[in-house]
């Protein structure tokens, strides 16, 4: 099906991708909390960039890339990485691997975000992730509060569980939870491709 009039370039055939986007896809939040209760035994990593934040930012690697055994090496971005595969606490959480399997591109690295509240983190820029490169980083909510606040480029973007946003991270953004519960993401990095276009394309021109 035609999204656009192929008469006019749509935004992304130009490379003018917004720095957010909220894509037309929704999963249920409360499932996915569900199977992060059955992950809270595994246990969350400290992230390991610690001058990005203060307080507790904490982790649970999904996917990560092939061989990685330690948490700390499953939740490194690291760039020569270029196989990727489940990590073993996956196979507990049904719901969240339904959810990984319903993009249609390349998936990367995925895992679960928490940030405690009180906890914050600092305005920084991850330079490689922006669409008009190839890459992106996208974050679906999964439990949040009215005090959890994410900037980008100065501006807020308030997400809701169950939401998938595609956000430009090579740009400056930071986090803040200053309520009182703890606000967790699924975060995923993927390859761009046709399918993703198509999708940001369509959240575009809808």
């Amino acid at each position: 099906m035609t999204l656009t009039d192929p008469a006019s370039p749509s935004p992304c055939s130009r490379g003018e991708y917004p720095d957010r986007v909220r894509l037309p896809l929704g999963f249920d939040a409360a499932r996915m909390a569900q199977d992060v209760e059955r992950l809270e035994p595994v246990g969350w990593t400290p992230h390991f960039v610690t001058q990005n934040y203060d307080g507790d930012w904490s982790v649970i690697p999904l996917r990560a890339p092939a061989g990685a055994r330690h948490p700390i090496l499953m939740i490194y971005p690291d760039p020569m990485a270029t196989v990727f595969e489940d990590a073993p606490w996956l196979a507990r959480a049904p719901y969240l691997r339904a959810v990984l399997g319903a993009f249609g591109c390349p998936l990367q690295g995925a895992r679960l975000m928490r940030l405690a509240p009180g906890a914050s983190i600092l305005e920084h820029r991850d330079h490689d992730l922006t669409l008009a490169e190839g890459k992106a980083r996208l974050h679906i909510p999964i439990q949040t509060n009215p005090d959890a606040r994410f900037r980008l480029n100065g501006t807020a973007v308030t997400m809701a569980p169950g939401e998938v946003w595609y956000l430009r991270l090579s740009d400056p953004h930071e986090a803040a939870n200053a309520g009182d519960r703890e606000r967790v993401h699924l975060v995923i990095d993927v390859l761009a491709n046709a399918w993703l276009e198509a999708l940001v394309e369509r959240a575009l021109t809808a």
